[in-house]
């Protein structure tokens, strides 16, 4: 196996705000946010690109697809054939086999129940969400609480790319081009206090334009949480976008989560509200079916589903379970630490 993705940055991880530590589950400040500054630090780090240059005028759409190119790229080290700031595929924490999945197959096969729960619903439906102006309310235990335009949310912050893989509960996978920035940087911006030991994210109810919202299939509106320490990970992005270009509709449009060791519903997704509490937040699915969904909702093969087995995954296009599933998705090296100590059956 290949060498999981570590984040570009030469600075170390934010200090957590005192009282973050969670002593039921064996989570260590100190020792996690050491490990991970060593971690970033040990690796070889990648250039971010300026932020005035957005990544589809540096790679040209035809050449993020071009999937033999871009592995042969990889194979012979020419960084430069990939743009400044973006991660190849083995960068990302996966094998040569871990080529990108096209544009088609990464907006016509979704989850996004807001706007019904076939995978090809949210394409076909996404189309009436009106995504501008868009606020979001970030709020709780923070020192500069504010409701924010997307645009002076967005601002300060320098968009870079992040190849990922995605894995789905359902057993299914994709490898995505994302375009974000770390979601720590935010959190600093805000300055949460010592109380707030996690972080509750909201999605948009609207259901006149999100038909989904229309029907109790979930209790609306959509939630989701992490702990803090997960939250200021540099792995974890508010993405904006993929392939380069605005994130369309179905895939979460304006703002989303994207956790990459996480299964995919961790991702929330069409962001209007953040907030630091100091107890763990309800989460949509553990609401829904706390039996089968977990709070923490770790990419786990050794912890089945109680419907179905997670050992192995299908890699789309593929219709097979044509890959192992690895534990943390193949991110083990950078976050394993923020569990140690923890039953990961007890805390699925």
């Amino acid at each position: 196996m290949s060498q999981p993705v570590v984040c570009r940055g030469t600075q170390r991880p934010a200090r957590l705000a005192k009282g973050t530590s969670t002593t039921d589950t064996g989570f260590n400040q100190s020792s996690s946010e050491l490990k991970t500054a060593v971690a970033l630090e040990s690796k070889d780090m990648l250039i971010r690109k300026p932020s005035d240059i957005p990544s589809s005028e540096i790679t040209p759409e035809s050449v993020y697809v071009n999937r033999r190119k871009f592995i042969a790229s990889v194979a012979a080290g020419a960084v430069a054939a990939v743009a400044p700031g973006e991660v190849s595929a083995r960068q990302a924490g996966g094998e040569a086999q871990d080529t990108l999945n096209s544009w088609e197959d990464i907006t016509t096969y979704n989850n996004f129940y807001e706007f019904g729960t076939r995978k090809g619903d949210p394409v076909q439906h996404a189309g009436a969400l009106t995504t501008s102006p868009w606020t979001v309310k970030v709020d709780g235990h923070v020192m500069k609480p504010a409701t924010y335009q997307l645009e002076d949310l967005l601002s300060p912050h320098e968009m870079e790319d992040r190849i990922y893989r995605l894995r789905c509960v359902e057993a299914w996978s994709m490898v995505i081009p994302w375009r974000g920035f770390e979601l720590r940087r935010l959190i600093e911006r805000v300055q949460p206090t010592s109380q707030a030991k996690y972080v509750a994210f909201q999605t948009l109810l609207r259901p006149d334009e999100m038909i989904g919202q229309r029907r109790p299939v979930l209790d609306w509106p959509y939630v989701e949480g992490l702990r803090m320490d997960e939250a200021l990970h540099p792995l974890t992005l508010l993405a904006t976008g993929l392939y380069g270009k605005d994130l369309p509709n179905q895939n979460g449009a304006p703002l989303r989560l994207v956790v990459p060791w996480k299964y995919g519903f961790k991702s929330i997704k069409s962001i209007v509200g953040i907030r630091f509490v100091e107890d763990e937040p309800p989460t949509a699915w553990n609401k829904s079916a706390p039996q089968e969904y977990g709070f923490y909702s770790n990419v786990n093969p050794n912890v089945d589903h109680p419907r179905w087995s997670q050992r192995r995954e299908t890699r789309l296009p593929a219709l097979t379970r044509n890959h192992p599933t690895q534990l943390f998705n193949g991110y083990a090296e950078q976050v394993a630490h923020l569990y140690e100590g923890m039953d990961l059956q007890k805390y699925y």
